[in-house]
């Protein structure tokens, strides 16, 4: 038997080390802050909306990748207005699921009902914005001249002013802080020998009232809902009045504008809310972009962002940037606005024929690409229409937590009622296997949750408990084939050894077809449904791992004891409670054993 002896487990290492690592996840919990659980929508109470998109035309299948950024952009929207742990994913080929907790149904419905719309709009005017908030009513209107570029005011609008109350300004020049603006051109080798069609002089400006005159009582938005102007031409004609003026004065960044209409000017800020624009009508619309890319071309070192227009878009922008071209600062820049923002507002030096641009500035790759994605979705023919609204309340929630933990214990006693009664003192070894995979479990839950944001929802509870049942399976396995070993005449601690080497086998099966049946699920599972598919494979790994790590080591250390090596009453290897003659046999009559 020296064999036997040289094979020898090391069961107390192997427990040190298991020990260890259960420690080791409590740590983290402690340095991440972790100890609570982050809890699903159906736990924590809020709205749940279903969007589904369609093509514009409403033909044809949803691309894929349009989906995506489709979500991805919803996903930024969400995020920006303050809501916290909001979850956006796609499902199935046409749907987008939007969760989120602690916020009301009418609230989400507003944020992402809407379809995000991109226009290129000409800018008429850019300044500095002073304030992030409306000034109280006496100080609105009081401008800095020192950010305005007055050289194309028309004095002939400033009828009826005194010229002495003139003296006390400051007509300095523009504010050196302008933002650093791009450049839109053609990929090189296009248009290099072309001239701008158009050569009109710039149309001079008004600009914004001069600080004392009184700024004329704001015109009603949109001017003329559903007169919409038939072509480009007609669009680049448009010039601002001293109303639009005046509107633009009274907007500050933070501030809510006239719904986007095409037809209309617009006044919007760029993303850090550092400058304010007035813009024109819509010029072109984002679905006549095919597509939009961030790279660096050959013999360069500059990240860009290339586009190209479809037939219609290509004649629209070769009309746009011919006339812009022949204006000055900041007559010849786009604002390209999606969702009330600014995104880009580049500089046009030259016309662009072919469909193709290029926007160059002082980009990053994430920055470069960030506004690729944001064009490519202004390109993307979809709407989307609320199709499902859920809403579950913070009672509810808590409710339905409580039904779920009081159904986990409930099992979790049937289970340890079951041992007692029928393995009798083995149940020690159950109802230790079973805390520590609760622990175990409960230290993954809470560390996903903070670092990869999982959050347990109830069917996610449900799958913790058929975990339970799990567990107690393998512990059946192994518990049975060592009473047949025991029965067959060998020691109690021979029969744990051979026993383990027959059962492990048919637990791993029985475990990877649980895996198995977690992974499928989760592929094809819809919503809260994984949160099941999740916890059941998470759990079903734990549980392989307290098997090997923790169960056999502990029966191997109970075997060398003689209250169950001997097989003395309640213990579990009594004579009559395995069905033999006498108790199994202590190892050391056996001669394997020191």
């Amino acid at each position: 038997m020296a064999t036997t002896s040289r094979n020898r487990s090391h069961p107390v290492r192997t427990l040190i080390i298991f020990g260890v690592i259960t420690v080791s996840l409590y740590l983290i919990m402690g340095f991440t802050n972790a100890w609570v659980p982050k809890l699903g929508l159906d736990l924590s109470g809020g709205t749940t909306i279903t969007l589904s998109a369609a093509n514009i035309t409403g033909q044809g299948a949803v691309d894929a990748a349009s989906l995506e950024l489709a979500r991805s952009i919803i996903e930024q929207r969400v995020n920006g207005s303050g809501v916290r742990e909001a979850e956006v994913t796609t499902s199935g080929e046409r749907q987008i699921i939007v969760a989120a907790p602690n916020v009301q149904k009418d609230d989400l419905a507003q944020l992402v009902g809407q379809t995000a719309q991109l226009y290129f709009r000409k800018v008429y005017w850019v300044q500095e914005n002073g304030n992030t908030s409306n000034p109280s009513q006496d100080d609105q209107g009081d401008l800095d001249l020192g950010d305005l570029d007055l050289g194309d005011l028309d004095l002939d609008d400033l009828d009826g002013l005194d010229i002495d109350d003139l003296d006390d300004l400051d007509l300095g020049e523009v504010d050196p802080n302008a933002p650093d603006v791009p450049e839109i051109n053609p990929p090189p080798g296009q248009n290099e020998d072309s001239t701008p069609e158009v050569s009109s002089s710039p149309t001079a400006q008004s600009g914004p009232p001069l600080p004392g005159l009184p700024i004329p009582e704001p015109s009603p938005r949109p001017r003329a809902p559903g007169v919409e102007k038939k072509s480009v031409t007609d669009h680049l004609a448009w010039t601002p009045d001293d109303r639009d003026y005046a509107d633009y004065a009274r907007f500050y960044c933070g501030d809510k504008w006239w719904p986007n209409v095409v037809d209309q000017p617009y006044v919007a800020c760029d993303e850090t809310n550092t400058y304010k624009y007035l813009l024109g009508p819509a010029l072109i619309s984002g679905q006549l972009l095919e597509n939009a890319y961030a790279g660096i071309p050959q013999n360069s070192i500059s990240w860009l962002v290339s586009l190209s227009f479809n037939s219609e878009g290509a004649a629209a922008f070769a009309e746009v940037t011919a006339k812009l071209a022949t204006l000055s600062e900041p007559n010849n820049q786009f604002g390209i606005v999606l969702d009330n923002t600014v995104i880009s507002a580049p500089r046009v030096n030259e016309a662009i024929t072919g469909g193709s641009a290029q926007i160059e500035g002082s980009f990053t790759q994430q920055s470069a690409s960030q506004l690729a994605n944001i064009l490519k979705y202004g390109a993307l023919p979809l709407t989307f229409e609320t199709s499902n609204i859920d809403t579950v309340s913070a009672k509810l929630g808590a409710d339905q937590l409580n039904a779920g933990l009081l159904a986990g214990l409930i099992g979790l006693a049937l289970v340890v009622i079951y041992a007692v009664f029928y393995y009798r003192g083995l149940a020690i070894v159950v109802v230790a296997s079973l805390a520590i995979a609760f622990l175990q479990t409960y230290a993954m839950i809470s560390i996903l949750g903070m670092g990869m944001g999982y959050a347990l929802n109830l069917p996610g509870i449900a799958g913790v408990i058929v975990a339970i049942g799990i567990t107690a399976d393998s512990f059946i396995i192994y518990f049975e084939r060592i009473r047949d070993e025991a029965r067959e005449g060998r020691s109690l601690r021979t029969a744990i050894e051979s026993g383990w080497k027959r059962s492990i086998k048919t637990i791993l099966i029985a475990d990877s077809v649980s895996l198995l049946s977690a992974l499928v699920l989760w592929i094809l599972a819809v919503g809260a449904v994984k949160g099941f598919a999740f916890t059941l494979g998470l759990t079903t790994l734990i549980d392989i791992g307290i098997v090997i790590c923790f169960t056999k080591p502990l029966m191997t250390l109970l075997g060398r004891t003689k209250f169950f090596g001997e097989g003395r009453r309640f213990s579990g290897f009594e004579a009559d409670h395995l069905g033999t003659r006498s108790a199994a046999p202590v190892a050391a009559t056996s001669g394997g054993s020191k």
